[in-house]
């Protein structure tokens, strides 16, 4: 795998993509509005690259969605179909938008639903994995906790596109849990809140998870 499409012009969007590119991949930027991540493009280098939604999904062998939650729906119907056979490594959390609940984050969906579902039926071709959804930015790409590989958990239907996101991700200097099909989205995807309450109640973002096993 040579190229990866990371959809979103964001701040997720723009870690992500730097951080690949700094890893030996090709990238290109998808936004309803390529001509905003100009600079973008021009300060990355030659690997990078901006277009839409569909043609980074079309130049992705595979694509990162890295959008707002409540967008995510809308940015996959607009790859056109260009997801289909894809791994898509789906970062996005259903945030609501409304103010934190003293530091806990209001979701969109409950307890038996998940976004990554929504997408998976959404796009039913493509092979979506839950991966960077319980971590910050700043810790996305080549983590460093005192020697220590942080846990990313991730989740999906397709295990050729888990195999694939696990060896990403561990080139990335992830440690991986697969925790099953897509419907465990629902307990992943609330560790965002989680992971939140301390940014919000205490100004702490620079942590991460950590599964530790028993012998």
């Amino acid at each position: 795998m040579k190229n990866i499409g990371v959809l979103g012009s964001g701040v997720v969007g723009q870690v992500l993509a730097d951080g690949l590119i700094k890893h030996g991949y090709d990238v290109m930027r998808g936004t309803r509005e390529p001509a905003k991540l100009a600079e973008w493009v021009k300060g990355a280098g030659s690997k990078a690259s901006a277009g839409t939604f569909a043609e980074a999904a079309r130049f992705g062998e595979a694509v990162v969605l890295a959008v707002k939650g409540s967008a995510a729906e809308s940015a996959v119907d607009l790859c056109e179909g260009a997801l289909a056979g894809k791994t898509v490594v789906d970062t996005t959390n259903p945030i609501a938008d409304k103010p934190p609940e003293n530091g806990v984050l209001h979701f969109f969906t409950g307890p038996n639903d998940s976004l990554m579902e929504r997408l998976q039926k959404r796009a039913p071709a493509a092979h979506f994995v839950k991966a960077f959804s319980c971590v910050g930015s700043v810790s996305m790409i080549d983590p460093a906790f005192a020697g220590t590989k942080p846990t990313m958990f991730i989740c999906g239907n397709d295990a050729s596109a888990k195999a694939q996101t696990t060896s990403l991700l561990g080139e990335l200097g992830w440690e991986v849990e697969d925790m099953g099909g897509v419907a465990s989205a629902r307990a992943i995807e609330p560790l965002c809140m989680l992971w939140c309450i301390p940014g919000m109640l205490r100004n702490q973002w620079t942590h991460a998870f950590k599964l530790l096993k028993g012998r």
